[in-house]
């Protein structure tokens, strides 16, 4: 007799969890395969330290291959899913198509971008969801202060050192936070930066930063933001985005070469392909986290709307918190449904949040204790050292070495401004210059005219960015410019859509 299929797709905080798990209940007695676009499993709450030159970005990742000995890693996107076929149809890095059968499907797709339909901001601004992104930002804010340094325009020198950052949930509080201190130790004690100031914006639509959470978090970091000199904007967000700098909803139009956008997210597109019912863009699913009508295909993370048994009537939000325990439990009710257990309903209790302020601050409330300052900045590496499924020892050494000696604040030039677009279903994916059949017109001579080099391929200048905006063809959204396993752009998220809050950025609620 033939072993079970079971088809993974998605390797984020639920995708993981459950590979991990039916690879301990399987014991061999199961074909496992795991399909995502990389080699990694991300830990993305420690993913603004990678930003701020804190950890190196290999810290924060943890090798799928090397951790799920048991389950067979197939790297691609999901492009479509044939339920009556069961059939997962996808595309592989290199631009070559594949097909995966199964017996038991888990789809854990997770989020993307959250977009508003705001002028410019497609082509002018940067998420923060994936790895590329993350290098990408830290080697712009390298460049700006060093560009704003050489320059003889007061003017020039201030836009540069302007930093702005829409959506004030736990992503953009933390990038924020780390941001100002990263961009501090740039200019502090440098004889030829005397004068310059860094200043980070942090806009919300929302009367308060952190608005998801307790009050008493919310107002210790809104606190540490202010001391530490970030301008909190609440009730005040983008109305529309261009080369020069960003127009606020108040009238006010502030000069900056960089704009962050972390509004929230939304589930993965796939999920809505597969024609089945749904809640605000996520896949309905039962208490046991199988698809009604479907008892082959289960749901869980951010691609599932989950019952909250705990809340009758309402889903479990989007948060790591439920998809790394969705995911134990996923596993658990597939091995039932094979015969292996009893299913079991996903029920949870909330542990409490950390969010991470940077240095030794902090704000926290670990079982509804509530905590800030250093205590709160202990609790909170401590919990991610424990949440991490893997590199322990070498983010704890990085942050011993961060203590004691000065950061690296220095360019790579991996990651360019056309590699990481915001308009992509794919953000944990840089695009590449070219694919097999595909091409990226005008990737190059971008690249070449923002940083004032003459063209050539983008490996041979280091350091180059396109200018958003500037001169030169940037790449327009759409499949046929997507070389590699980028498999859909995303459209304009609807504005009055809940559906995709602000991922926190931690897993006690965190991201999947």
């Amino acid at each position: 007799m033939s072993r079970p299929r079971i088809v993974i797709v998605g390797a984020g905080f639920a995708g993981y969890r459950t590979a991990r798990t039916l690879s301990r209940l399987a014991r061999g007695r199961a074909d496992i395969t795991l399909l995502n676009p990389t080699d990694y499993f991300l830990y993305l709450p420690l993913l603004p330290q990678v930003a701020a030159g804190i950890l190196e970005p290999r810290r924060v990742t943890v090798s799928l291959s090397g951790t799920l000995r048991q389950a067979r890693l197939v790297l691609g996107e999901a492009d479509r899913i044939d339920l009556d076929a069961r059939t997962v149809h996808y595309t592989g890095p290199e631009g070559d198509g594949g097909s995966l059968s199964y017996d038991r499907l888990v789809l854990a797709a997770g989020s993307v971008n959250k977009l508003l339909p705001v002028p410019g901001v497609a082509e002018h601004a940067h998420g923060f969801r994936g790895l590329p992104e993350a290098l990408y930002l830290r080697d712009h804010v390298t460049r700006q202060v060093e560009l704003a340094a050489a320059a003889d325009d007061p003017a020039e020198c201030a836009a540069r050192c302007t930093f702005v950052v829409v959506g004030a949930g736990y992503t953009g509080t933390e990038v924020a936070a780390h941001g100002q201190l990263f961009s501090d130790a740039q200019v502090h004690k440098h004889p030829m930066r005397t004068g310059m100031r860094p200043r980070w914006l942090l806009l919300d639509i929302a009367d308060r930063v952190l608005p998801e959470l307790d009050e008493r978090l919310s107002r210790t970091a809104d606190r540490v933001l202010r001391e530490r000199g970030v301008d909190v904007r609440t009730g005040t967000s983008v109305k529309e985005a261009t080369r020069e700098g960003v127009l606020l909803s108040d009238g006010e139009f502030v000069d900056t070469r960089t704009l962050v956008w972390c509004v929230g997210v939304r589930p993965d597109p796939l999920a809505e392909s597969l024609g089945l019912p749904m809640e605000r863009g996520r896949l309905l699913v039962d208490p046991q986290l199988r698809v009604p009508g479907r008892p082959e295909v289960f749901a869980c993370g951010d691609a599932a709307a989950v019952p909250d048994l705990e809340e009758p009537g309402q889903y479990t939000p989007m948060t790591a918190q439920h998809a790394w325990r969705q995911g134990k439990v996923c596993a658990h009710n597939v091995a039932a449904s094979l015969g292996d257990g009893e299913p079991r309903p996903y029920r949870h209790s909330d542990l409490g949040f950390v969010v991470d302020l940077g240095g030794v601050k902090a704000a926290a409330n670990p079982l509804g204790v509530h905590l800030s300052g250093p205590v709160a900045g202990a609790v909170t590496r401590g919990y991610h050292l424990a949440a991490m499924p893997g590199n322990r020892v070498r983010v704890a050494a990085d942050w011993l070495l961060d203590a004691v000696l000065p950061r690296q604040a220095v360019q790579l030039g991996l990651v360019r401004s056309w590699s990481v677009p915001l308009d992509t279903a794919s953000p944990e994916l840089a695009r590449v210059p070219s694919g097999p059949g595909r091409g990226e017109p005008g990737a190059e001579e971008a690249s070449g005219q923002a940083s004032g080099q003459a063209s050539g391929p983008p490996g041979s200048r280091p350091g180059g960015e396109p200018g958003k905006g500037r001169s030169g063809p940037r790449p327009l959204a759409g499949p046929h410019l997507a070389p590699g396993p980028v498999k859909r752009t995303d459209v304009p998220a609807d504005p009055d859509d809940p559906a995709g809050p602000d991922h926190p950025a931690d897993p006690l609620e965190g991201d999947s």
